[in-house]
């Protein structure tokens, strides 16, 4: 999966013109599956957190942040994912130990090490899995406009500094379908960083009534990573986004590798930030998401892994309270569909 081209994040022009014929293709096929797609009921509340645009916004360390709250509150929440970038057909239970990146792609191993985690592309079985499982709160990461299973509550999560971008659909911009036609499944909106590149999307989300909540990543203390200059790399949606917070917390990157998000590295790329790092005497750091995709690979994978420290990010809701209003009016939705349903 390559990038997101840098003229999705700007005033629209030739390249996004260009593209329109195919845009309106594209947004017309998934305004049409938004609308008519066959959405399965879970007998347990479903919060989705997705998002109205292409990745990097922060819905993983979202989901995770939210499975935290519902634990506290005495819940058994499931991981519901895709499991893009993994090979497995068949709805399965992510085991950290087991699997691989490749298996079961790298962001539900993130997720498995904090709640039960299933992925399948048929999102309507891994729910039943899940239920089968004991779970009895699903978070659904991503599969906003999927249209494939029936949630309760869905919190769409945008990225302060990139908001909508140009504002224009897929390939013409980032938006996974024309807005007007999002907004109607989108139940709130959490803005995480302190940037204003959203607060088009807010002024919009206000005036149909959404709640609007605001969030932050921390980076988790590592003090390896101030002790000498970094060469910093990342395959990931933004990598800029984990260059600066590198920056924030005062480390020295002296040389930065971008790659593309969920990209697998080859021998020759690892083999080269090893040798780049050696030849420089720097430090080579990287995110949770690469160390997933490390984990368990051949070649020079655990050289790399063993030589790359990582920085850990959490999520931290501005308003304590934000989780337990997102997690009460997700079950309250249940209940009111469960409700309906035996009517």
């Amino acid at each position: 999966m390559a990038n997101a081209p840098d003229f999705w994040w700007q005033s629209p022009g030739w390249k996004a013109r260009g593209l329109w014929p195919l845009s309106r293709i594209y947004g017309a096929l998934a305004q049409k599956r938004l609308k008519t797609g066959e959405r399965h009921a879970v007998p347990v509340p479903v919060l989705c957190v997705g998002n109205f645009t292409v990745g990097g916004q922060g819905k993983t360390p979202t989901a995770i942040a939210l499975a935290q709250a519902a634990k506290a509150k005495g819940l058994i929440p499931g991981f519901l994912s895709r499991g893009y970038g993994g090979r497995v057909k068949k709805p399965t239970v992510v085991d950290p130990v087991k699997h691989r990146a490749g298996d079961v792609g790298d962001e539900p191993l993130l997720l498995a090490a904090h709640a039960l985690t299933v992925v399948s592309r048929k999102r309507a079985q891994g729910a039943a899995e899940l239920v089968a499982r004991g779970a009895n709160f699903i978070i659904m990461d991503d599969g906003f406009q999927s249209a494939q299973v029936h949630f309760d509550f869905a919190l769409i999560v945008a990225d302060s500094r990139r908001g909508l971008g140009n504002g224009k659909v897929l390939p013409a911009g980032p938006l996974r379908a024309p807005l007007v036609g999002q907004l109607p499944y989108a139940s709130a909106l959490l803005v995480v960083g302190g940037e204003r590149g959203a607060e088009p999307l807010v002024r919009r989300m206000a005036r149909a009534g959404k709640p609007i909540y605001r969030a932050s990543i921390s980076s988790r203390p590592n003090a390896g990573l101030l002790q000498q200059p970094l060469l910093a790399w990342a395959g990931i949606a933004d990598p800029t986004k984990f260059f600066r917070s590198l920056d924030e917390m005062g480390a020295t990157i002296k040389s930065t590798r971008s790659f593309p998000d969920h990209h697998m590295l080859t021998d020759a790329e690892m083999a080269d930030l090893l040798n780049d790092a050696a030849r420089d005497s720097l430090q080579l750091a990287t995110t949770a998401k690469d160390r997933a995709r490390l984990h368990g690979a051949g070649g020079r994978a655990p050289d790399l892994l063993n030589s790359s420290l990582v920085l850990d990010i959490d999520l931290v809701f501005d308003s304590p309270n934000a989780p337990d209003q997102i997690i009460r009016a997700t079950m309250e939705a249940a209940n009111h569909r469960r409700f309906k349903a035996r009517l």
